[in-house]
């Protein structure tokens, strides 16, 4: 019985991994290809940029906050406090900032995505799209792939800004410590590589968080229940996906970026 069950969820985990791949790779095609609904994709951009700002802000700020406590009770054994602002804008700006972000979002969008979409499934709307000759991989996913993946790029960017500006608040305010010269070492170490590297990672997130929304949303069975299922499913496996992910991403660059002038 045992063996049995170990098989058996065996084949569903093969299986699910072989349906993700094919769904992935045609809502990646349909980047590219028309038509595309700009109307949709500006709805969604509102909907997970604009929407998803007020938690990018927040955890930006206190994570940076928390980095500059963190490295000045460390640093300090050292003599070398200065450098809290180099330590930080590298952290948020290469790992931090990108990896929060899409977790955050992940838990905030991947999530109304599988709802949204299983909803649409279970109340048979989107076999109403087929018969009225609409395709729901261009209506529906292409759309929230493509605004996931560009809104997600600015919504690092503000969060390693905000995450800089809070270790800076807590070096003045909490450290007492110069914020000029925090804010002179956040730059003066901060090069190229360090900046492709937090500018990379939110592409493959954006899509990771979008298209694995999109798919548990698609493939809901069960009525509400199995939305319910679907909704947590999306912000599990998005999350540790992203986690997976960057862990290679950041295998890769380094030992590629370095080479890359500053």
């Amino acid at each position: 019985m045992a063996i049995q069950t170990i098989d058996r969820t065996a084949k569903q985990i093969v299986l699910t991994l072989q349906e993700y791949s094919l769904f992935a790779w045609h809502a990646f095609m349909n980047l590219f290809r028309p038509p595309i609904y700009w109307t949709d994709f500006l709805i969604q951009s509102d909907i997970i940029g604009v929407g998803s700002l007020p938690i990018v802000v927040l955890s930006g700020f206190f994570t940076g906050g928390v980095l500059a406590l963190q490295s000045a009770a460390t640093l300090s054994a050292f003599g070398a406090t200065a450098v809290t602002g180099q330590f930080v804008s590298l952290t948020m700006i290469r790992e931090l900032g990108a990896v929060l972000t899409g977790i955050m979002v992940s838990g905030r969008n991947a999530s109304s995505m599988a709802s949204e979409l299983g909803s649409m499934v279970v109340t048979e709307q989107i076999d109403a799209m087929r018969a009225l000759g609409v395709d729901p991989m261009r209506k529906l996913v292409t759309p929230r792939v493509f605004a996931t993946i560009v809104m997600l790029l600015f919504l690092t960017i503000v969060a390693d800004a905000f995450g800089i500006i809070g270790g800076a608040a807590v070096t003045v305010f909490l450290n007492h410590q110069n914020g000029t010269q925090y804010f002179h070492m956040t730059y003066e170490h901060l090069g190229l590589a360090d900046i492709l590297q937090g500018l990379v990672k939110p592409i493959f997130f954006g899509y990771i968080v979008a298209s694995v929304g999109c798919f548990y949303g698609m493939r809901t069975t069960g009525g509400t229940e199995g939305v319910g299922r679907s909704t947590i499913s999306a912000v599990v496996n998005s999350s540790v996906l992203i986690i997976f992910v960057d862990f290679l991403i950041t295998h890769v660059l380094l030992s590629i970026l370095p080479v890359l002038p500053s």
